[in-house]
């Protein structure tokens, strides 16, 4: 059984480190740094329109240099942003996050940053569920269920 998006943000919360286009690639860099994550989301009136990877930094400077952190974020992010809502299963995001290579996913309701997911997040969920599997059939060899 999936766990949906909704369930795993009512778990976990929904607080999103965000960024501005037209912030520095410094400023993203110290924020992810600050908040121990690999990916801010770069919103514009609340909608998401890309996301900034430590990936993304990694690509920007082995091709500009040291100079790139004086760069706005819009140079280096990834505007090709993969979303999902709060009814996606963890099932879907796994496929999705395996077939396009992203370990990031903003939720987005009603046109708006809602949330967001990462592939820890849907790892944790999956190990969660087959614990709970495992726990079920080692009752019923066992009988202690009844």
């Amino acid at each position: 059984m999936s766990v949906t998006v909704a369930h795993l943000l009512t778990s976990k919360g929904r607080d999103v480190v965000t960024v501005s286009r037209t912030d520095t690639l410094r400023d993203a860099t110290a924020l992810l740094g600050r908040h121990n994550i690999g990916a801010l989301v770069v919103t514009e009136d609340g909608a998401v329109i890309g996301v900034l990877s430590e990936r993304d930094i990694v690509r920007v400077l082995s091709t500009k240099g040291p100079e790139c952190f004086d760069h706005a974020v819009a140079e280096a992010m990834t505007a090709d942003v993969f979303t999902c809502g709060e009814d996606a299963s963890t099932d879907q995001l796994m496929s999705l996050m395996t077939q396009r290579r992203i370990r990031h996913v903003p939720v987005v309701r009603d046109g708006r940053l809602a949330g967001i997911i990462s592939i820890g997040d849907v790892v944790k969920s999956r190990v969660d569920e087959l614990e709970v599997a495992k726990s079920s059939l080692e009752d019923y060899v066992t009988g202690s269920s009844y």
